[in-house]
């Protein structure tokens, strides 16, 4: 089993990559092998609602969303580390998720359904617990099982040093990714066993406004 660690900073080794790299070596120790990949440096557009990736199955603009999505079904677990910029995800991360997870939804990938997901957060000051929940509503849209620490998953510094000293930060790292294999294993075993993913249904979309009532 391997799980994708998912660097949403335009720092390809800063803090979210310090917290990130904790997260790992939890999952190593427990057996479960892990990747990194990161958004990059370069913007990254957010969706036009054109709906090309229904008949693309991939989003239409060809970036790094397009290079996850071509990898993801490769995974059985992802955290997802973005850091905080005014009070939010950064901007490219929130981009990057729109389109990643649209596409997979739109697309009929189903990529991402049922496997587990967690979010890290790294600040040098406050907007962590905001951003945390964002994060968070991506996976409960596409059926993701939330992987939860001790506390909620963030951990604070200006730079990777500074992170390194927060050390409930980096133990709630550590036990989020002890926390993630165990949903692995346990997820693992239960196919094994022969039990089944739930059956889909139908997706019944309900809009507010509606002219049949």
């Amino acid at each position: 089993m391997k799980v994708l660690m998912v660097v949403g900073s335009p720092h390809k080794e800063g803090c979210v990559y310090t917290a990130l790299c904790e997260v790992a070596s939890a999952l190593n120790t427990e057996g479960i092998d892990t990747d990194f990949f990161w958004i990059g440096n370069k913007p990254i557009g957010g969706c036009i609602g054109c709906h090309g990736c229904a008949k693309k199955h991939q989003c239409v603009f060809g970036d790094k969303v397009n290079e996850f999505l071509s990898i993801a079904g490769d995974y059985d677990g992802f955290v997802f580390g973005t850091p905080v910029h005014w009070a939010s995800a950064a901007g490219a991360m929130s981009a990057f998720l729109d389109r990643v997870f649209y596409a997979d939804f739109c697309g009929g990938l189903n990529s991402f359904l049922l496997k587990p997901a967690a979010a890290v957060v790294t600040a040098r000051r406050a907007g962590t617990t905001v951003t945390w929940d964002q994060i968070n509503k991506y996976f409960g849209l596409m059926q993701m099982p939330i992987i939860t620490s001790r506390y909620w998953n963030m951990a604070f510094g200006a730079n990777p040093e500074e992170l390194k000293k927060d050390r409930e930060g980096m133990q709630i790292m550590r036990i989020l990714g002890k926390n993630m294999a165990w949903f692995l294993k346990c997820k693992q075993a239960g196919e094994k066993a022969g039990i089944a993913l739930p059956e889909q249904e139908k997706i019944d979309f309900t809009n507010f406004i509606r002219d049949d009532l």
